[in-house]
């Protein structure tokens, strides 16, 4: 995958974000860091096309998004939906979670990336 240049306010976002991550966030990066799932290699707030999603598989062209309550509200719902449709555009398939499925079920979360991988031909 080539290398696209990221203007250095979004990469320092990214770092910004990197660095005070949610508790939902963190119990996710545990289980997709060092290849541990499925052996995919996951970023960790990763700039794509002006975006900063939470975690994506270059590899696999996969996002996963781990979303507060703050994202049930109908504008950011909005926001989300148009940048999911631009991100899909891309070839990424995108992938949306709560905070609360993650800390109550990461095994569940997990099973389902896997099988979105699956899918995906990973």
């Amino acid at each position: 995958m080539s290398h696209f240049p990221v203007k250095k306010v979004i990469r320092a976002n990214a770092k910004r974000l990197r660095r005070s991550m949610t508790e939902a966030e963190v119990k996710l990066w545990q289980e997709l860091r060092a290849h541990r799932l499925m052996g995919m290699s996951f970023r960790r707030q990763m700039p794509i096309a002006g975006y900063i999603v939470d975690f994506a598989c270059p590899a696999s062209k996969i996002i996963v998004e781990v979303d507060g309550s703050q994202h049930g509200c109908s504008e950011i719902l909005e926001t989300d939906r148009i940048r999911s449709e631009r991100l899909r555009e891309l070839g990424w398939v995108v992938i949306r979670f709560w905070n609360d499925d993650v800390l109550r079920d990461i095994d569940g979360v997990c099973r389902h990336i896997m099988a979105i991988a699956e899918e995906n031909g990973v």
